[in-house]
């Protein structure tokens, strides 16, 4: 459509808008005890503010961000996407602005036309000295397809502001000779989420935000780049401060990519900045670095957080006094299960998924927090039951609406060495093993996590998993031992009755280099369903990947590579790795080498009562706390 006829059509739109505005209907939330609080109790509401079909001239909406001026109005931004939901078409920055704390929005408005070309990545930043609200966003050459930007992408920095709170807006104006060097030259992207102003100590009142970008040597893509952006004179001038570059090696292998970077002051005047990491070979999807310094450098690279599990997708944070909130999915597989989780000391640690308060189990990708109040947040984000790319979703809540602190969990020992506890989740009831205790899993929410550490990895090793298990179940996935990522690209181990498909089953998922995904497979003829003791051994060594249940065993050739490369790692027992399926049985004796081990050294009493090469070693058979 010609930007002439949709500027036409947006000014009827919006006409029409200003009639109706706050009467968005209300989106209802996966737990519909959230959705109508009783008075004085945690209130949680959401309604959708971006959608196709309620706001035209428009095929899809994506990439959110919002910020509150000094005024109190809430500025939620979008990339309005014209003609599809692809990256690289006819793009707008879009904006809905609420002056009541969110509950109700006005009509929509455009902050910057693409008229054809891509303007977006959104990240704004609000000046609380000035009042000013500025927007940082990018630009590049607009396809009419829904193909990505060709690489080398043209990609270009520029800025307004607005000193009306979001009413109107100044002329874009080009930052490229301020924040981009000749060798940012393949992929420039700013955000895409909101920048913060500093408040502690010498940096008090510099602005910052966030960049990601690559580098072309003229025949691929060499090195990516996070870097921090900064201004010390209310945004009249920009800089690049703290910088972290990774190499990408000829063979297209890399160890991190930050980008999509997320930034918060923490109480130390210290910043904390996370950001998705996307095919590295670092374990996890989440990365993240600390500045001292106002912005102007990193202390040490960023660094990856194995056991945050999310898939590859931007994520917000935002800081509540001692608690720093951290909006992504929860999902480790998919964009899924919109989820906050919370760290109490300054995102060193962060709530595993049991632990955080899930907004939707929809799908769900990008997303960004505000504050709206002393004790209420917004969320803005990517939402839909069929697509995260369905709508941009406001939910509105309380703090103590979010899960509260939990204590700690009761454990049982890990004999190998060097390892802490395990977690008990759930109430597995302790009964008779093979020898001693073990413990039975009730099929809902009943399993083992082992906390992470850098020996369970088994990367491209040969191992063994050795463990017992007794269940009846003649339905439903029954995991027993589930190691590394999930889904059919991340590298992974598991083993789980299928008593369906009447077998049980092992897998492993190998990465190689840059080499796609790799996955071999063993299966047994029987689910051994019938609630006796039988004990598995999976084992990878001499080019096979083996399985026996009780003596009988079944092979298939290995696939070379690593079993837990560039995804989120976690060890469960009784339980996937996403939690979506849990054993309703019992298992003993669940031992993980990193070596072939022989049917010899199997029944050897010396190699069992030994915690030689051994990665994890679960009796079960007591549970403490």
């Amino acid at each position: 459509m010609p930007s002439c006829l949709r500027a036409r059509l947006r000014s009827v739109l919006a006409a029409a808008a200003v009639a109706t505005a706050g009467l968005l209907a209300p989106f209802v939330p996966a737990h519909p005890a959230h959705a109508g609080p009783a008075a004085g109790s945690p209130q949680f509401e959401q309604q959708v503010l971006f959608k196709a079909s309620q706001d035209p001239g428009y095929a899809c909406f994506r990439i959110p961000a919002v910020v509150r001026t000094t005024e109190g109005t809430l500025l939620a931004f979008a990339e309005g996407r014209v003609l599809n939901c692809g990256d690289a078409a006819d793009i707008d920055i879009v904006l809905k602005r609420s002056t009541d704390g969110g509950r109700t929005w006005g009509p929509l408005q455009v902050v910057n036309e693409g008229a054809g070309d891509t303007h977006g990545n959104p990240a704004p930043v609000v000046d609380r000295s000035t009042g000013r609200v500025w927007l940082a966003e990018t630009y590049n050459t607009g396809r009419t397809d829904s193909a990505g930007c060709p690489v080398p992408c043209d990609r270009t920095p520029h800025l307004q502001y607005s000193d009306d709170d979001g009413g109107t807006w100044s002329p874009p104006r080009d930052l490229s000779p301020e924040i981009l060097p000749a060798d940012w030259n393949s992929w420039y992207a700013t955000g895409p989420v909101h920048g913060i102003q500093l408040t502690h100590g010498r940096y008090a009142g510099r602005l910052v935000f966030g960049v990601n970008t690559e580098t072309w040597d003229g025949s691929r893509i060499s090195a990516n780049h996070a870097a921090l952006i900064v201004s010390d004179d209310h945004g009249g001038h920009w800089r690049i401060g703290a910088t972290d570059t990774w190499p990408i090696a000829d063979d297209g292998t890399f160890r991190q990519k930050p980008s999509e970077l997320t930034l918060t002051e923490r109480t130390d005047g210290s910043v904390l900045v996370s950001g998705r990491e996307q095919d590295g070979t670092d374990l996890g999807h989440r990365t993240q670095a600390v500045s001292r310094d106002g912005g102007t450098g990193f202390t040490a690279p960023f660094r990856d957080l194995p056991d945050l599990y999310t898939p590859q997708v931007q994520g917000s944070m935002l800081r509540l006094g001692d608690r720093i909130l951290l909006a992504c999915p929860g999902d480790p597989d998919r964009r899924r299960t919109m989820m906050i989780r919370s760290s109490y000391d300054g995102g060193r640690t962060w709530d595993s998924v049991d632990r955080g308060t899930v907004v939707t189990t929809d799908w769900s990708g990008y997303s960004d927090l505000v504050r709206i109040g002393s004790a209420t947040i917004g969320l803005l984000y990517e939402g839909g039951a069929v697509d995260a790319r369905d709508e941009i979703r406001f939910a509105r809540f309380t703090e103590d609406w979010l899960a509260p602190r939990r204590g700690p969990d009761p454990v049982t020992p890990d004999l190998a060495r060097h390892a802490r506890p395990a977690a008990v989740l759930g109430d597995p009831e302790e009964t008779d093993g093979v020898s001693g205790g073990a413990l039975e899993f009730d099929g809902t929410a009943d399993a083992v996590r082992l906390p992470y550490r850098s020996g369970l990895p088994l990367g491209t090793a040969d191992f063994t998993v050795s463990l017992w298990f007794r269940y009846t179940a003649a339905a439903g996935e029954q995991p027993f031992l589930w190691m590394g990522g999930i889904g059919s690209s991340q590298p992974q181990v598991w083993l789980r009755g299928e008593p369906a498909s009447s077998r049980v089953q092992a897998l492993i998922t190998v990465r190689n280099g840059a080499a796609a995904p790799r996955t071999a497979s063993v299966r047994t003829a029987s689910a051994y369903n019938d609630g006796r003791w039988h004990h598995a051994v999976l084992r990878r060594g001499g080019g096979r990947l083996a399985l026996s249940v009780d003596g009988t065993e079944t092979s298939a050739a290995d696939v070379p590579g690593s079993v837990s490369r560039n995804s989120p790692f976690g060890v469960h027992v009784g339980q996937r790795l996403d939690s979506r399926a849990s054993l309703t049985g019992a298992l003993d004796e669940v031992r993980v080498w990193d070596r072939a081990l022989t049917d010899e050294e199997l029944t050897d009493p010396d190699v069992l009562r030994s915690p030689q090469d051994t990665v994890l070693w679960l009796p079960l058979d007591r549970v403490r706390g």
